[in-house]
């Protein structure tokens, strides 16, 4: 009964610690640092911990290869997830990046996506002429009505394997909504000609985008005039003139949606209730900062969760390595502990010094884990399906915060994998103890 009591009071210090521990700032981990420092230095017990940690320490050169099982399974662990959650961070930036409260996007009600949405040109121009919408020199708003499409182009390196690309057709009005957008090579289109500008990130990740070449797309001959960038989501996309790309597309004069650039970011209100509260359309209005927000919300959910069963899946066995490689390090090193506490050494002074041994172990491979995947991945160049289902082209973006993250799990799974060796090496009996080999 003893024993089982003990066992639940021990996974209820486990869990009370991972709770805590999630929720701690790095700031109250250096305090809890600096405090265990200055109580090795400064009290009996400290000092006792401090001496029984070093002998442990300077055993690890004979421990070596059982060690580096700790060190690799966490490095592993630590890798993977800030792998996955840069994955996952890198596509929400690229996506919210492209929108902001200064500009609102208008679709057809209902509509989940510029794909799914179709507007007339009469419903276009009673949103272009909306109050709050800003107009230029000439008195005429600066609003773009646009088409989405999407076309098959092979991939750079595997001319064989086709995927998705946006194509967007604008109005003249774009390069005043769109301000981060800059031409890079080449020249923009001209309105009414069959002409595209390519974003920086599709012209690395298809063949036949540079300046000069000549797509077939929808049975027309299109020709590239021009590379721009943005450092976002755009930068994955086609660009035509809206005319140009309804004419191929056979889309008529209809628009899939109208991008307006506001007054200023207050004035949203105003033309969100003049739109709505218009008989004439049905339509959902939301700033661009929103929308792209929406857009990246479902995969960049399941990137994180995948990121993080997967990583507490390989947690588990690196606790498990941890577990055997500091039960056969303390099996090793019982008859110093019980010398150790025979001559006045008390028990906790014998589990913390463990427990440190453990964590540093830990830190050190989530240290590698975590410099692996920053020097790897950070600013990597990948492309995955979107909400249109056209390749998106992003960066991961391998942030301080992620690496934090990686650290902690790190230092968890330390503490989880040192603390029962600890406590079990502090409650055998000397006698028992000084008799093992």
């Amino acid at each position: 009964m003893n024993k089982f009591f003990f066992g639940l009071g021990m996974l209820v210090v486990v869990a009370a610690f991972l709770a805590l521990w999630i929720s701690l700032p790095w700031q109250g981990v250096v305090i809890i640092a600096v405090g265990l420092a200055l109580w090795m230095v400064f009290t009996r017990r400290g000092r006792q911990t401090w001496s029984v940690t070093r002998v442990g320490l300077s055993t690890l050169r004979q421990r070596i290869g059982s060690s580096s099982v700790v060190v690799i399974g966490i490095a592993g662990v630590v890798g993977v997830l800030v792998a996955m959650l840069a994955m996952s961070d890198g596509f929400s930036a690229t996506l919210q990046s492209a929108g902001n409260d200064r500009t609102a996007i208008v679709l057809r009600g209902g509509s989940q996506a510029e794909l799914n949405s179709v507007m007339d040109r009469d419903s276009a121009n009673v949103v272009m002429q909306a109050p709050g919408v800003r107009k230029d020199a000439q008195g005429r708003p600066t609003a773009s009505g646009e088409i989405v499409v999407v076309a098959n182009l092979p991939m750079k390196g595997d001319p064989n394997s086709d995927a998705n690309v946006p194509i967007r057709g604008v109005s003249d009005a774009v390069w005043g909504l769109r301000d981060q957008v800059r031409i890079t090579q080449g020249r923009k289109f001209k309105p009414g000609l069959r002409e595209l500008i390519v974003g920086e990130g599709a012209r690395k990740q298809f063949e036949g985008l540079d300046v000069g070449k000549e797509l077939r797309l929808a049975g027309q001959t299109w020709t590239v005039v021009g590379v721009f960038a943005s450092g976002d989501v755009l930068e994955s996309e086609l660009w035509g003139d809206t005319q140009s790309v309804a004419s191929a597309y056979r889309r008529g004069s209809s628009v899939q949606s109208i991008t307006v650039l506001l007054d200023s970011p207050q004035a949203f209100d105003t033309f969100k209730a003049a739109l709505v509260s218009d008989p004439r359309i049905k339509v959902d209005v939301t700033t661009t900062k929103e929308y792209f927000g929406k857009q990246s919300e479902g995969l960049t959910k399941v990137l994180r969760i995948v990121g993080i069963v997967v990583g507490a899946i390989m947690a588990v066995g690196a606790v498990f390595g941890a577990l055997n490689t500091m039960f056969a390090a303390i099996a090793a090193r019982s008859r110093e502990i019980a010398t150790l506490r025979a001559i006045g050494f008390r028990g906790i002074p014998v589990v913390v010094s463990v427990m440190l041994e453990t964590m540093l172990l830990a830190l050190i491979g989530g240290a590698i884990g975590a410099g692996i995947v920053w020097a790897i991945f950070n600013g990597y160049t990948a492309s995955t399906l979107g909400a249109n289902f056209s390749q998106v082209v992003f960066q991961f973006k391998v942030s301080p915060a992620l690496l934090w993250t990686g650290l902690k799990w790190a230092l968890a799974i330390g503490f989880i994998g040192g603390l029962f060796p600890a406590v079990r090496a502090a409650r055998v009996p000397v006698t028992t103890a000084l008799r093992e080999l």
